[in-house]
Parts: structure tokens; C-alpha cells; sequence
């Protein structure tokens, strides 16, 4: 569903139209379960807060502005729902639950096993410097760079201006940038000590007449218009 479309659907259901409800939970459940799990770290818990955003916003359709931008104010609202359980929650670990075991783990067996597994590891690591990220920064680069959102949109999320926006996420990138530049060198040299080591290996059993084993495959290590105040009661709460 386009922006037009999606933002006449919220003007429908803010108007008492139950039947565009379905239309923006198709539109937007997949977007806020993105957001709020780059949020948390858990696709677990992002599914809890992902209905309590679609509650917040059922109890608060009437505060809607009328002729609106439908996104910004679901990403307040989805914010909102995540800061209030960070904050109930903030003495407890509630990044990974126990009954969340995160992603599959990739098959390095296929063809393109080891082009998956280093994959698998950026993302990895990618999440892990977001996760350690300050809240503010982190945010900003989550609307921007995986939400798709205007420098000004983003700003109307987070209640602050498009200046602090744009420093925050380029803050977060640079934190990014030299973590995955890390990244990229260290499974060269893991790679060059792997080779190492098994070079020595097969000259040992050479030595002894044994036949070379044939050598493993190696594997490394891997979207409007703003509205004004958004935040802080967006959500009727």
C-alpha cells in the first residue's frame, strides 16, 4: 500500500471506520515488527510490543490528525510502547528471552556456505553495535538507514530536530563502520592462522608417509510528511 493510500486508510478508521483496520495492519505489522525487534533484540519481544503498538493506536485513532502522515505517528507510538517496557524492565536483561533462540543458524555446507556464514556474522555484528549503541543514536539510524524514514519524519518520531537527527545516525555509522571494517580484517588473519596450522599438519603426517587428508573447506565468521508532536501522548497514554 502506498503512503496516499495507507494515510486515507488511517483517516477512515480515525473517523470510526473499523474496516481500515486490516488494511493498516497489513501495511504496517511487518515495518513495526522490523523496527521494534533492531530496538530490543528480540523478534520475540518486538511481536509483544508490535500488538501493544496496534492497541495504543486503536485507543488514540481519535487524536489522529486528520490528513496526516500515518507513519511517523505509528513509529511514535511503537517507541513509546518499547520505552515504557525498557524502562519497567530496565534491572533485568531483556535483550535476547529465554524462549527466543534468535535466527536459524546458516548452512555452510551449500555452494555458497562460506559467502552465507560471513553474512550471517556482519549481521551479527551489526546488531551487537547497535544494541551498544546510546538509545538516541541508535534510533536515528534505525529510522533512516532500515525504516526508510525523511530526516524530518524521523525528527517528528523522536522529538527533536532534523540537525539532531542527522549527527545521531551518523554517529551510529561511524561506530558501525569501524566495526565492521574490524571485522573484515579479522578473518583474514584467522584464515592465514588456520592455514598455518594445517599446512603443519599435512607436512607432519607427510613425514610420517600418512596421505594428506583432504583439506576442510574454511569457513569465517560473517522509507511524508511530518507531524508536529508525535511524541510524548502520540499514543493517548
Amino acid at each position: 500500500m502506498d503512503e496516499p493510500a495507507l494515510n486515507a486508510a488511517m483517516d477512515r478508521y480515525a473517523c470510526g471506520d473499523a474496516r481500515a483496520f486490516p488494511e493498516l495492519h497489513r501495511a504496517l505489522s511487518a515495518r513495526l515488527l522490523a523496527y521494534l525487534t533492531r530496538m530490543c533484540g528480540s523478534e520475540t519481544l518486538a511481536g509483544d510490543l508490535t500488538q501493544e503498538t496496534f492497541l495504543r493506536m486503536h485507543r488514540a485513532r481519535s487524536t489522529f490528525a486528520r490528513g496526516g502522515a500515518v507513519a511517523p505517528w505509528a513509529y511514535a507510538i511503537a517507541r513509546n510502547a518499547y520505552l515504557d517496557h525498557a524502562r519497567a524492565q530496565k534491572h533485568r536483561n531483556t535483550e535476547r528471552l529465554p524462549s527466543d533462540p534468535g535466527a536459524e543458524p546458516p548452512d555452510a555446507h551449500g555452494a555458497d556456505g562460506e559467502a552465507v556464514a560471513i553474512a550471517s556474522e556482519t549481521a551479527r555484528a551489526v546488531e551487537r553495535v547497535l544494541l551498544c549503541l546510546p538509545a538516541s543514536q541508535r534510533e536515528a539510524f534505525i529510522l533512516l538507514r532500515y525504516e526508510g524514514l525523511s530526516v524530518q519524519d524521523a525528527a517528528a518520531v523522536l522529538g527533536t530536530t532534523a540537525t539532531a537527527v542527522k549527527l545521531r545516525a551518523f554517529r551510529a555509522y561511524e561506530a558501525l563502520r569501524a566495526a565492521l571494517e574490524e571485522l573484515k580484517r579479522r578473518p583474514e588473519a584467522e584464515r592465514g592462522a588456520g592455514r598455518s596450522v594445517e599446512n603443519k599438519s599435512v607436512e607432519k603426517g607427510m613425514e610420517k608417509g600418512d596421505r594428506p587428508a583432504a583439506a576442510r573447506p574454511e569457513r569465517s565468521g560473517r522509507r511524508g510528511k511530518g507531524q508536529a508532536g508525535v511524541r510524548g501522548g502520540a499514543d493517548g497514554e
